[in-house]
């Protein structure tokens, strides 16, 4: 993700949904008196700042590759842009998070090794990716992106960019570390029109309608539409989203 794409205000549009794995993920690092903590890919880092009221006594710090995210950065935290492929802590690291951030790094999971070397001896490690790619809301825009978009956008199509649960488990464990991963479905209900294209454009849509002129986004933003729309029906009481994430706590 070289480019700065991320619009906050779409990010936000489903802010409780995306807010809750995050305190998934948090709940089960059971670090007491942490003295530095850092959200590796900390987006608007509104979560961030949740982090200095889990541990008051921490210095905590936000590192994030997108200056427009981080305008919007809240109190407490210190925050910086950087990219998270090329952060090396000024300190040993007690608590160690990153959600949903891993997806987009290529070779990430020599990133998680270097990490766990980066952690204090009683440190944590805490991520948190989504494992849907295999959803209709991801197969079928590959499928556009094949096809009709194959010539534009043919080039950005991704194949299951995460491991499996038991992947990282095995990779942390060979690293010394005492490991609990696991995966939860949530099954969102969201609201409004075109609600699960609303959703993928905040995320999964983004490279793809940083690529396309102002024209050719909404041709494309169409399609999407009429593809999901299909595969993921409105009912009365909304849209029923169903969202696979896969959760790593490691402990040093």
């Amino acid at each position: 993700m070289t480019t700065d794409i991320w619009d906050p205000g779409v990010y936000r549009r489903y802010a409780a949904e995306r807010q809750r794995p995050f305190f998934d993920l948090v709940g089960r690092v059971a670090a007491e008196n942490p003295e530095y903590v850092v959200d590796l890919g900390c987006g608007t880092g509104e979560l961030t700042a949740t982090l200095c009221r889990r541990w008051p006594g921490a210095a905590v710090h936000g590192i994030d590759s997108s200056p427009a995210m981080l305008a919007k950065a809240p109190p407490g935290p210190t925050f910086e842009v950087g990219d998270i492929r090329e952060w090396r802590p000024p300190r040993p690291v007690d608590v160690i998070v990153s959600n949903a951030v891993l997806q987009w790094v290529p070779g990430h999971r020599d990133l998680l090794r270097r990490w766990v070397g980066y952690l204090a001896g009683d440190g944590w490690l805490a991520f948190q990716v989504p494992g849907n790619f295999d959803a209709p809301s991801h197969v079928l825009i590959r499928e556009l992106c094949r096809t009709k978009w194959r010539a534009e956008l043919g080039d950005l199509v991704r194949e299951a960019p995460v491991g499996t649960p038991e992947e990282y488990l095995d990779l942390l464990a060979g690293a010394g570390c005492a490991v609990d991963a696991w995966e939860t479905t949530y099954l969102h209900v969201l609201q409004g029109e075109d609600a699960v294209l609303n959703w993928v454009k905040g995320t999964a849509l983004r490279p793809m309608l940083d690529r396309l002129p102002p024209g050719r986004r909404e041709e494309f933003l169409a399609d999407c539409a009429r593809v999901l729309g299909e595969a993921y029906p409105r009912k009365p009481y909304g849209t029923p989203f169903p969202f696979r994430r896969i959760f790593v706590v490691a402990h040093r």
